[in-house]
């Protein structure tokens, strides 16, 4: 089954939204012109309930369908990256230092498009719950949701996600039952010494020198603690000391990106990252400051909706063309969130050859939008049939 007829007749006006949330991006939770404009699009579907303010700017919007039944979820991010764009495209971002770069404004059209065609057609049992989120990129809004009660407010009993895969066959979906994003903790590590000059490091406590060694260190956490087939990625992406060439600096700091799938695994590399800098700040002479950021849990999706939700893809586009067993990302979400508050799923939707996410050139596939959009509208008559 393609895209549904009714969705393809939307797929100019879809691209029309689409490029319009192009133009103007928003960040984190100071989506409140996004979820002004998404407020209006409902109003003029005419979905049922529309519920404005959870997690500051997120939405919750309410279809019927024509008879009782449970509740399904539908996620869409909507909050944009602080990246200057490079596409010169005629829709670019008008918004300075802000641009639309990992498509979140094709979720959101996504998801416009399926409530357009479920409003109109009703053809499923129970309710659809339309999640708008805000903050996906920076601050964890789908944590925020779920901790204001959305899950028990709206009585979702299960939940959706699909995120673009640029780079990935157009109409192509990848997912996978358990972990299928990893967890992300950053690490920030502050290192105190005592500077002088570059001449006499006899005299000083060289933070520098300390840094050095820590960064060797940690790299041997994982080969040398983790077991081989958990996998886990501890990358330091940020060194910074120093202000002279002759000076011994009194301070020096590092950063560190920490992803894994598992909680005993993330447990295990928080404990021996600590121990690793306690102790090498013990044997340099250095005081160390670590401030561990734990942050979004691994995106685990529940193996009976997993595999709901491959059969609902072939359907839409053909079995060759969907990968029900993909490899895991590094990349983190907070979709996790909702997935572990209720039953639920996430999937990669391929958008075809172009720059990748968070590049300063990309641009979402307009033609990719009805894809979604059907994918929605079948889930929700799938999972929900009319008796």
């Amino acid at each position: 089954m393609p895209v549904l007829n009714r969705i393809a007749s939307y797929a100019e006006e879809m691209k029309g939204w689409r490029r319009y949330l192009h133009q103007h991006p928003e960040l984190a939770f100071d989506c409140h012109n996004t979820a002004a404009w998404i407020a209006a699009r409902l109003r003029e579907i005419g979905v049922d309930e529309i519920h404005e303010g959870i997690a500051k700017t997120g939405i919750v919007a309410i279809i019927n369908g024509k008879g009782p039944g449970p509740v399904i979820g539908l996620r869409a991010d909507m909050d944009a990256l602080p990246i200057e764009e490079t596409t010169g495209a005629p829709h670019a971002s008008t918004v300075p230092g802000k641009m639309h770069a990992c498509g979140h404004d094709g979720h959101v059209t996504m998801l416009l498009g399926a409530a357009k065609y479920l409003a109109e057609t009703r053809n499923f049992a129970g309710k659809v719950a339309l999640i708008f989120q805000p903050a996906e990129e920076d601050g964890g809004g789908g944590q925020v949701m779920v901790q204001e009660g959305m899950m028990d407010r709206f009585g979702i009993s299960q939940v959706y996600g699909i995120h673009n895969s640029p780079n990935v066959p157009f109409g192509h979906f990848q997912t996978t039952p358990g972990p299928l994003m990893a967890s992300v903790d950053t690490a920030f590590v502050y290192l105190t010494g005592k500077g002088g000059h570059g001449a006499t490091p006899h005299e000083c406590v060289d933070p520098v020198v300390a840094v050095v060694g820590m960064v060797q260190a940690i790299q041997t956490i994982i080969p040398r603690n983790v077991y081989a087939l958990d996998e886990a990625v501890i990358s330091v992406t940020q060194i910074h000391t120093g202000t002279a060439s002759n000076i011994i600096p009194e301070e020096a700091m590092f950063c560190a990106t920490i992803r894994c799938f598992k909680p005993d695994v993330r447990a295990l590399l928080k404990k021996r990252f600590y121990e690793i800098v306690e102790g090498h700040a013990a044997a340099y002479g250095v005081t160390a400051r670590i401030d561990y950021d734990w942050g979004y849990p691994a995106t685990i999706n529940h193996e009976d909706q997993a595999e709901f939700a491959a059969e609902v893809a072939r359907e839409i586009s053909g079995a060759e063309a969907v990968n029900a067993r993909s490899n895991r990302e590094m990349g983190s979400e907070d979709f996790s969130y909702m997935l572990e508050a209720c039953p639920g799923a996430y999937l990669f939707l391929g958008t075809g050859p172009g720059a990748g996410l968070h590049h300063s050139a990309f641009d979402f596939n307009d033609e990719a939008s009805p894809v979604g959009a059907s994918f929605f509208v079948r889930l929700v008559e799938r999972a929900q049939p009319l008796a």
